[in-house]
């Protein structure tokens, strides 16, 4: 007889070919007990087949804490035991088979047949019950999860530059004025300008000179964030000035997004298409001249290639592209202050107001040319002239152009009318008529159906800061309209809600800021608006007039939930830092304002010289001059040696009075190096001028630690700069002679008062003859 092949002890409950094992579990079924006796329906008949035809019981569930196998798994070891032993000991194979037990300690019986009719049958007493398998929704992972999470397990070192220093540490920058690297006229020549200066500069130069000339560029100019924008802006003005060196473009692997873009157009000829092209490359001078000679060949250019030039003229107000226009267009037009007491705007701020500090709208410039001699336009036509108009400051003729709109029956977009609100202050002077035109426009875009976003009400809430006492009575109806409407409001929101409450009036309500802090700590924002990177420095200038470090800590805990940190660039992230730290300085305990300095400073930002001074003063007031020392190296490290504010402070809280001789000594090696700043000279910074306070403090420093020949140069400097020295200087000089036992520095002392003619000339000379031993030459 055969043996019994190991697929026959294949329970029949398991799962089909293709499923997966965790949505078919064994313990599904209950397991029950083969029933047992001769003649019973589990036992085997004569011939070898079961009484009943039926599927195995179901596998009894595995014990978490044991290795036991299932009685299927006992029953495949018994087949393969069975090939092992042969063909004429397969029955000790089943013998083994049967000796399976489950968990609870009760035997499984598992009875095998030799008829092949009857493998993998045993007998069923009842219906086995069947649950019903909730498949759970598939979760699709961000591709960065990995890594969030990795970083969430992170925390930040305070010993650490900030992260966009880290690829060249070289160039960290050392304070917040010279966060810095590459120069500013980088920024503000532009490309141009730069190699021409290169090229002049490193004319007939040796290789290791023009090295140090190069460095010599980078810095003590302005920020090093901003000179990344401007090597990118460089770079790409040479790809696109000298494309025809720059043809190497394979790389191994190939990264489309990587690569750099085609900026060299590729159609040939004058035609619509070659027209698209060089609007998609932004070729603004291209574009027009292409325009201009499918117009003069008589070509037809279709209505939607003409709207596109519009849209690129409109965007760069007629010009060329160029990298030093795209870095204006980013900066916002200025704000004029207001009063909170006047109605009326003043004429020359009007006028100066509507000016922007981006590029400037001409007149008969190519987009308004092209525009007349469109000879069809729709409303997408006149609303990118608007936008345009708006944009570069042209807010006059922007309404005379949204006139023309509703003449010719068209209907604006929701985006024209959030420029034409925008525009509002430079089209009337009075408050109360910025507030009536800004009700117009809102008005047509309910006679239009124009839905407003969020960018709409925060438009009007910008409109609104510069309405004095209006816009303060109008701001919170508009924003409960916004809550009418169901839109959230945006960083932005809260940012022109502090503007308008908190500039120039009375700050001695705090409920708004309050409120706004309240929604702020639920949320995790993302960038809806331009403005949205302003709330958090505002919020925080808020706090510090305010003089509230609750209401600060509960601003610096929402700035740190979810990425809302990101909001802060370079700029507004050590503006932030610089008032909360400041603050702190002012309401805060010494201990923690030393916490905070040591986790912030040179890390999260670089301390100005009122920061600076502010920890000065907050030393001063807990009487921890001890610190004094430390501070004065992080001067050094920042740059600050050579500041005369904070340098007559530092020298003032050290020689105010006697310390113990540790910190005493402390503080004149501190003197040390200040004199060594006031006569330090170089080709590129002038030495520091004495005044009399400074020399004052240095030779009280010196005196007090007995260096009795560094505090003689000092009174020197007296009579040289024409200054005349206090009391207690002249008295603590005396007392450290006497320590060091030098009658002729006390002379030389008595001398110099009385070639100043100071009425304590005597007084010092009754001093000497009576605490030294004197010659009779001395005498």
């Amino acid at each position: 007889m055969a043996p019994p092949s190991v697929a026959s002890w294949r329970p029949s409950h398991s799962p089909p070919a293709g499923a997966s094992p965790l949505l078919c579990r064994p313990e599904a079924a209950a397991p029950r007990e083969a029933p047992r006796g001769p003649g019973s329906a589990g036992e085997a008949g004569p011939g070898g087949t079961t009484a009943a035809e039926g599927r195995l019981p179901p596998t009894p569930r595995r014990q978490r804490s044991g290795t036991a196998l299932l009685p299927g798994e006992h029953c495949a070891s018994a087949g393969m035991a069975a090939r092992r032993l042969g063909g004429s000991s397969w029955q000790q194979a089943v013998a083994l088979s049967r000796r399976c037990c489950l968990p609870g300690g009760r035997r499984e019986r598992y009875r095998c047949s030799s008829s092949s009719t009857a493998l993998g049958k045993t007998v069923e007493n009842s219906e086995v019950t069947q649950e019903e398998i909730v498949l759970p929704r598939k979760k699709t992972w961000d591709k960065l999860a990995v890594l969030q999470t990795l970083a969430s397990t992170v925390k930040r070192d305070p010993t650490a530059a900030h992260y966009m220093f880290q690829d060249d540490p070289f160039l960290t920058p050392r304070n917040a004025a010279n966060a810095v690297s590459i120069s500013f006229q980088i920024l503000s020549f532009g490309p141009i300008r730069i190699l021409s200066v290169i090229k002049n500069v490193f004319a007939h130069r040796p290789l290791i000179e023009r090295f140090f000339i190069l460095f010599s560029l980078v810095p003590m100019q302005r920020l090093y964030s901003l000179s990344k924008e401007a090597g990118k802006n460089a770079a790409k003005y040479i790809i696109k000035q000298f494309p025809q060196y720059f043809d190497k473009t394979f790389a191994e692997p190939n990264i489309p997004c990587l690569m750099p873009e085609m900026l060299t157009p590729q159609i040939e000829g004058v035609s619509e298409e070659a027209l698209k092209e060089r609007i998609h490359l932004r070729r603004v001078k291209d574009s027009v001249d292409l325009f201009d000679q499918l117009v003069q060949a008589g070509t037809p250019v279709s209505l939607e290639t003409t709207n596109s030039l519009l849209d690129l003229l409109c965007f760069y107000g007629g010009g060329e592209s160029t990298p030093e226009k795209e870095e204006e267009q980013k900066e916002d037009l200025e704000e004029p202050g207001v009063n909170a007491s006047e109605q009326k705007a003043p004429k020359r701020q009007f006028q100066r107001g509507s000016q922007s500090s981006g590029s400037r709208w001409r007149e008969n410039n190519n987009a308004e040319r092209i525009f007349k001699i469109m000879p069809e336009k729709n409303a997408h036509s006149y609303c990118t002239m608007i936008r345009g108009m708006v944009k570069h400051g042209a807010s006059a003729k922007a309404y005379d152009m949204y006139m023309d709109l509703l003449n010719e029956r068209h209907k604006a977009d929701v985006d024209t009318f959030n420029a034409l609100i925008t525009a509002v202050p430079y089209l009337k002077e009075r408050f109360l008529e910025r507030w009536e035109l800004a009700k117009v426009f809102l008005n047509h875009m309910a006679q239009q159906e124009v839905q407003p976003n969020l960018l709409t009400f925060n438009a009007l809430l910008k409109t609104l800061r510069k309405c004095g006492g209006v816009g303060r009575s109008m701001a919170l109806p508009v924003v409960k309209e916004m809550e009418a409407l169901g839109i959230e409001p945006s960083l932005a929101t809260y940012d022109h809600l502090l503007f308008i409450f908190y500039r120039g009036v009375d700050l001695s309500s705090p409920g708004i800021i309050i409120e706004i802090l309240d929604d702020v700590q639920k949320r995790s924002f993302i960038p809806q608006d331009p403005d949205d990177a302003n709330f958090f420095a505002t919020a925080m200038q808020v706090c510090c007039d305010l003089k509230d470090i609750k209401l600060a800590y509960r601003l610096n805990k929402a700035m740190e939930k979810g990425d809302n940190w990101k909001f802060l660039d370079m700029d507004r992230l050590n503006a932030y830092w610089s008032k909360f730290f400041s603050l702190l300085c002012m309401m805060e305990q010494i201990d923690v304002v030393l916490k905070w300095y040591k986790e912030m400073s040179l890390s999260v930002f670089y301390p100005t010289p009122k920061n600076i001074l502010d920890l000065l003063q907050a030393l001063d007031a807990a009487n921890h001059l001890e610190v004094v020392p430390s501070v004065w190296e992080d001067m050094k490290q920042m740059g600050f040696g050579r500041r005369h504010d904070l340098l007559e402070e530092l020298l003032s809280l050290m020689s105010r009075e006697r310390h113990p001789e540790e910190i005493q000594l402390a503080f004149a090696k501190c003197a040390e190096d200040i004199k060594a700043f006031h006569e330090q000279t170089g080709r590129e910074q002038a030495s520091l001028d004495w005044t009399g306070s400074a020399l004052s403090h240095i030779a009280l420093l010196f005196s007090r630690v007995g260096r009795t020949q560094d505090a003689w140069s000092m009174m020197e400097r007296f009579q040289q700069m024409n200054r005349i020295p206090t009391d207690q200087v002249m008295d603590e000089f005396l007392t450290c002679a006497k320590q060091t036992n030098s009658p002729d520095e006390a002379i030389k002392l008595v001398k110099l008062a009385a070639s100043l003619g100071l009425p304590s000339s005597q007084r010092l000379k009754s001093r000497t003859e009576k605490e030294f031993e004197l010659s009779e030459k001395q005498k």
